[in-house]
């Protein structure tokens, strides 16, 4: 049996390599690379059927378990570390974008709570239209559209903190515009200690609030002591000091007061231009002690990650849902933001798009080769990130007891469509944030069913 799934993966490897030649070599046979990419397929089918029952269970246990495989997706759920209807084994994060010409978006571009730049049909951006008509199509269930009157009634006199860096702020502003269909002018600005943004519906009692911090965890710049210490003993004479045990003052009462508390931090992690690794190091303390020898960033967001989600579960409300969002990813062509990368595509990444105009959709085992080599480490390009931190947070969420990973991470790799680009009129293009109305509502439609069922089961 490992030998038949060695063949296919040495099959899928081959359909990839003929997927590069073929798209830099257009007089490349297309009949030849769909046979290559058909036997890869009858390969895995060959596999899976010729394997008994437990020894199939066992393959889809280890590849669920992974958030960084998805070049062959079978539609498998990951444990608790996802986003599903509880007990119903359906995983709203795997699924398929399906075109609706008739589907309205769920508010407007008038929401003053839309920051300027991600108001992509303000701003007159080309395919501003079309990025609302497409529906994300969970693969074993439907997801509901957000019915923000119902929302509301069932969050009566509860309240929900989004906290984190601006990805963060762009799926408040999404649930926010929302929630005001449903409130007429019945509502008000307040935000609580330490939030950046927040909204009181006054006829419910509920209220929605962004805290914006970027590590989670407190940090500040450093400077070497004339006197010496460890750090200066290994030769440091500045850089960036992350307390990994020390919540940011921005949301470190913030557990306290929220029914539901939705974190995430990812993006300044691997961010060389603010924090590089021989200018402007970070530099990890933990009970107010520099850590030696140093740890690397990777190393510092496993401990860090540790501590904030404990801080949270220590201090949250009894009761209270918390979720840990994955990463957002950035869909960059030809270079890094400071590179001149650009993002003008007008419609979604294909599913399982594979060269030559001819598309599986039916077949979850043709591997996602558009999406892979956008995102894949094995690639090293520079949307990388969204896989190497979705390994730590899937890590520190299956440590936890009571944290729940909401997974936006796969729909939202296909919506390379999604980003403001040059309508964010920035010195760069924004291929990081998302036009709202857009891509994010499915995120808080995800969040929305998952609450509605969690007030069903009496949680809330």
């Amino acid at each position: 049996m490992a030998s038949l799934w060695r063949k296919h993966q040495q099959r899928l490897r081959q359909a990839a390599s003929l997927h590069r030649y073929s798209t830099k070599n257009p007089s490349f046979s297309c009949t030849a690379f769909a046979i290559v990419v058909l036997a890869a397929a009858a390969s895995l089918w060959l596999y899976l059927h010729t394997t008994a029952g437990a020894r199939i269970s066992q393959f889809q246990a280890r590849d669920a378990g992974d958030p960084t495989l998805s070049n062959v997706d079978l539609g498998v759920e990951s444990g608790n570390a996802v986003a599903r209807r509880g007990d119903q084994g359906c995983d709203y994060s795997r699924g398929r974008w399906v075109y609706d010409p008739q589907r309205q978006a769920l508010y407007n571009e008038s929401c003053v709570d839309i920051f300027k730049g991600w108001n992509c049909v303000r701003n007159q951006r080309s395919n501003a239209g079309s990025v609302l008509r497409w529906r994300w199509q969970p693969d074993r269930c439907d997801l509901a559209r957000l019915d923000p009157a119902k929302l509301l009634e069932n969050l009566q006199g509860k309240n929900i903190g989004f906290v984190g860096d601006s990805l963060n702020r762009n799926m408040y502003a999404s649930l926010v515009c929302t929630l005001k269909q449903a409130a007429s002018k019945d509502f008000k600005k307040w935000r609580p200690i330490g939030s950046d943004k927040g909204i009181t519906f006054l006829g419910y009692n509920v209220t929605v609030a962004y805290h914006r911090t970027n590590l989670l965890a407190r940090y500040g710049e450093w400077k070497a002591s004339a006197d010496g210490g460890p750090l200066e003993e290994h030769g440091y004479k500045q850089g960036y000091r992350v307390d990994v045990d020390i919540p940011q003052s921005t949301w470190s009462e913030a557990p306290q007061f929220y029914d539901i508390l939705v974190i995430s931090t990812g993006h300044w992690w691997f961010a060389p231009e603010k924090f590089n690794p021989v200018t402007s190091p970070m530099l990890f303390f933990e009970n107010g002690k520099p850590i030696v020898p140093p740890k690397s960033p990777r190393e510092g967001l496993d401990l860090t990650l540790k501590y904030m989600l404990s801080f949270a579960e220590q201090n949250m409300k009894p009761g209270g849902i918390k979720f840990l969002r994955t990463q957002s990813p950035r869909h960059f062509d030809g270079g890094d933001w400071y590179q001149g990368g650009k993002c003008h595509r007008s419609g979604p990444l294909k599913l399982a798009e594979v060269g030559c105009d001819i598309v599986f959709v039916s077949n979850p085992f043709v591997p996602n080769f558009q999406v892979e080599e956008m995102f894949s480490p094995a690639n090293k390009g520079v949307n990388k990130e969204v896989r190497l931190v979705n390994e730590h947070l899937f890590r520190a969420a299956s440590a936890s007891s009571t944290f729940r990973l909401l997974n936006i991470t796969h729909l939202s790799e296909f919506r390379a469509d999604g980003h403001p680009s040059t309508s964010a009129k920035k010195q760069h293009e924004d291929c990081m944030h998302w036009c709202l109305p857009g891509v994010t509502d499915t995120w808080n439609e995800i969040l929305g069913a998952l609450i509605l069922e969690e007030s069903v089961t009496g949680v809330l």
